[in-house]
């Protein structure tokens, strides 16, 4: 079973007597916050998660999204209901993106039965199934945050890591090429790193592509799973994003698996000592 959730499944669930617990994490990266997205509405019984503030630290030397602290993150969790024995279903706007960092923040901290919305609102609302404004009040959740279930790879392994395997920007091509950067220091990519934009793993109605798909498009990008996987973005959320196609796709083995690089590009061009490489290539 992948961690993508259809819509039609995800309904069935949610109808079921023993629903999952739902996250509504809809996030932007310029502009309000998603919670008044929430308010107008949402899935029946989804609880709002600030990604800002409570799937991230505040930004600083980490990055513009470093890894929640563990307590901090707990207690988001419990408050938003979440328990150890109960699966969790977390939804964005529509690709997956943004779910795919609380999806991958909750398998971090140990919890094991975590499904990210196919297509997320969008999919949910074009298919006209059933949304409510009702704030939902959760019985407190019991889960306990365990970190380090998912692998990480911290800003001074991330050179040696693009020329030893594979380190792929989940980053827009322009971005990753240095002709643009709206929001970090720099622009371009880190040396050696390999283009392999977020929005490739969706396919053009905005579902995830299978995972035969996923596979060949990894294959495509030249990833050797011999040898050490990793991704990063520019904050380390979308880049969860590929480590969440890599599960769809049935690569991942226990205990192998790729690893997230928290403070991507806006931790490593914050560092005026760190090279730059700009163009398509990976340099």
């Amino acid at each position: 079973m992948g961690p993508v959730i259809s819509t039609d499944e995800a309904l069935r669930l949610l109808s079921g007597g023993s629903p999952p617990v739902m996250l509504d994490v809809r996030w932007r990266l310029t502009g309000p916050s998603g919670r008044a997205d929430h308010e107008a509405g949402h899935l029946p019984g989804a609880v709002f998660v600030d990604l800002d503030n409570e799937l991230a630290d505040p930004a600083g030397s980490g990055g513009r999204h470093p890894l929640p602290n563990p307590t901090a993150l707990q207690e988001s969790l419990r408050a938003a209901g979440v328990c150890a024995g109960r699966p969790v279903l977390v939804y964005d706007a529509d690709n997956g993106s943004v779910a795919a960092r609380a999806w991958w923040l909750l398998r971090w901290a140990g919890h094991e039965h975590v499904r990210v919305l196919d297509g997320g609102y969008a999919a949910w609302v074009s298919e006209q199934r059933p949304v409510s404004t009702d704030q939902p009040s959760p019985e407190r959740g019991d889960f306990e945050v365990v970190g380090g279930h998912m692998p990480v790879v911290e800003l001074d392994r991330v050179g040696s890591l693009a020329r030893e395997g594979t380190l792929l920007d989940a980053r827009a091509p322009e971005r990753y090429r240095g002709e643009t950067e709206p929001i970090d220091p720099r622009a371009g990519h880190v040396p050696g790193a390999v283009n392999a934009p977020f929005t490739g793993h969706i396919d053009e109605y905005g579902r995830w592509r299978s995972p035969e798909e996923l596979a060949d498009r990894f294959r495509a990008l030249g990833v050797d799973e011999s040898r050490p996987v990793a991704a990063y973005c520019g904050s380390g959320v979308t880049a969860c994003s590929v480590l969440l196609a890599w599960e769809q796709a049935g690569l991942s083995r226990e205990g192998d698996r790729p690893a997230l690089f928290p403070g991507s590009w806006s931790q490593w061009s914050s560092d005026p000592g760190r090279p730059a490489a700009t163009g398509a290539e990976p340099g």
